[in-house]
C-alpha cells in the first residue's frame, strides 16, 4: 500500500510517498481502507522528530482517517461489518491506503457527510470534547477562551462550548479567522497580534474574567492568561506552540486566584481511556452532526490535497494558513 513517509527528521521536504506493507487487524482490530485522512500539528513534530508514536503505535503519520470496513480481526464484538463506513482515532497510521484501529476506536460517519467531512473529526473533535467535559468539567454558563480559534481543534470548541450552553471567547490572528470563529458561534473574538487578549476578555466578561481556558500556545501566554482567568479558574494546557518556558511570579499570581492548571494529551492516553472517550463522544455529540437535534454540528475544512501532496499540505499549516482543518485524500 501507499503511506506518507518520512527516512530521517526535518522539513516537509523531506516528505514522500512510499510503498509499504499493508497492515494486518490483530485481536479486537479492524482493518480500515483510508479514503481520508486529516492533518494535525501533532504531525509536523513527528516529522521534524519532537513527538515519536507511542509504543507499539504505526511509524506513519496520521492520527485520523475515515473510510470504509475492509476486514475484522479475531475477537470483533463490535457489530462492524465489511463495507460499513466508519471514522476512527488513530495513534498513527493514518496517512496510509489502510491503518488497523482498535474497534473501540471507531465511529459511524454521521448521515449524509463524506469521508472529507468525517476525516476532520476524530482527533480534533475528540479532543477538544476530552478537555472541555473529561478534563475541565465545563458547567452551563461558564466562559471559556480558545486559543487558536480558528484551527480544527478550536473550531470544534466553539461549537462545543455553545453545545454546554456555555460562552466561546477566542483569539486569532487575522480577522478573517477571526470572521470564521464567529461563523462557528464565538461570542467574543481578539486579534492576539494586534490586541491585549486579557484586557478584550476582562472587558467583556465585566471584569470577572473566564471560568477555562483551552491553551496551545503556553509559555508566552502565561501572564495573560493569569490576568483573564477568573477566580477558581481552569487553565488546561494541551500544546506548546510558544515553547514551555515560564518567567516569573506566575505561581503566586495562580494562587491568588485559586486557579488550577491541567495538562493534557490524547494520543499517549491508554486504550481504555480512548474507549471511553469515544463512546462518551458518540453518545452525546455525534447525533448533532446528522440534522436531528439542534445545534447542527460542523467539522470546518479548509483544504484538501492528495496523498502525493503531503508536503505541501505541512508548509500550509506550518505557515498557519488553515481556518479548520487540512484533509489529505488517499488514492481512489
Amino acid at each position: 500500500m501507499l503511506a506518507a513517509y518520512f527516512d530521517c527528521p526535518g522539513g516537509p521536504e523531506n516528505l514522500y510517498v512510499k510503498e509499504v506493507m499493508k497492515p494486518h487487524p490483530g485481536e479486537g482490530e479492524v482493518l480500515l481502507k483510508v479514503s481520508a485522512s486529516a492533518l494535525n500539528r501533532a504531525d509536523l513534530l513527528q516529522r521534524r522528530g519532537k513527538y515519536p508514536p507511542p509504543k507499539g503505535a504505526s511509524d506513519i503519520l496520521g492520527l485520523e482517517a475515515a473510510g470504509t470496513v475492509a476486514g475484522l480481526g479475531p475477537g470483533c464484538q463490535g457489530g462492524w461489518k465489511v463495507g460499513d463506513a466508519a471514522m476512527a482515532l488513530l495513534s498513527g497510521g493514518g496517512q496510509a491506503e489502510y491503518v488497523t484501529v482498535p474497534e473501540g476506536y471507531l465511529m459511524p460517519v454521521p448521515k449524509d457527510m463524506t469521508f472529507i467531512q468525517a476525516a476532520a473529526i476524530p482527533e480534533a473533535w475528540l479532543t477538544a470534547f476530552q478537555l472541555l467535559h473529561f478534563v475541565g468539567k465545563i458547567q452551563k454558563g461558564e466562559s471559556v477562551l480558545i486559543h487558536a480559534g480558528a484551527s480544527g481543534v478550536g473550531t470544534a470548541a466553539i461549537q462545543l462550548v455553545r453545545l454546554a450552553k456555555a460562552i466561546p471567547i477566542v483569539t486569532a490572528g487575522t480577522q478573517e479567522k477571526l470572521k470564521a470563529t464567529a461563523n462557528a458561534g464565538a461570542a467574543a473574538g481578539f486579534n492576539y497580534k494586534n490586541e491585549d487578549f486579557s484586557e478584550k476578555v476582562l472587558a467583556f466578561t465585566q471584569g470577572s474574567g473566564v471560568d477555562i481556558i483551552l491553551d496551545c500556545v503556553g509559555g508566552s501566554y502565561w501572564e495573560k492568561n493569569l490576568n483573564c482567568l477568573s477566580t477558581d479558574g481552569r487553565w488546561i494546557i494541551y500544546g506548546l506552540l510558544s515553547g514551555g518556558e515560564v518567567h516569573g511570579d506566575w505561581l503566586a499570581r495562580l494562587l491568588s486566584k485559586r486557579g488550577s492548571i491541567h495538562t493534557s494529551l490524547l494520543r499517549s492516553r491508554d486504550k481504555e481511556y480512548k474507549e471511553r472517550l469515544v463512546k462518551a463522544f458518540t453518545e452525546n455529540v455525534l447525533p448533532y452532526f446528522s440534522g436531528g437535534p439542534s445545534p447542527r454540528l460542523q467539522p470546518f475544512v479548509d483544504r484538501v490535497y492528495p496523498l502525493h501532496e503531503i508536503a505541501e499540505a505541512h508548509r500550509t499549516m506550518e505557515e498557519n494558513k488553515n481556518i479548520g482543518k487540512i484533509v489529505i485524500e488517499m488514492p481512489a
